[in-house]
């Protein structure tokens, strides 16, 4: 078992399984089910090692901050924002 690989592979996907998802704790959640369906083998100990690396992975991506920020019509577009 390589946690890089299959973390790598959950990382592809995870615009289409963690779509919506802005809170860590979710995100957990969401990976853990995924190794379920994808990976039933994994023992405990690999199942934790995929899904820290997993989240390691997303947060240095920016995964929860672009959920975050929104995607507005407006979000980001500072063109016609006041100066003081």
């Amino acid at each position: 078992m390589n946690a890089k690989v299959i973390a790598n592979q959950i990382c592809d996907q995870a615009d289409d399984f963690l779509g919506g998802v802005t809170r860590r704790e979710e995100a957990k959640a969401g990976i853990a089910e995924y190794l379920t369906l994808h990976h039933r083998s994994l023992a405990a100990a690999d199942k934790k090692a995929v899904i820290d690396e997993t989240m390691r992975i997303l947060e240095s991506e920016g995964f929860f901050e672009a959920e975050a920020g929104g995607e507005g019509e407006d979000a980001g577009d500072f063109s016609n924002a006041e100066e003081d």
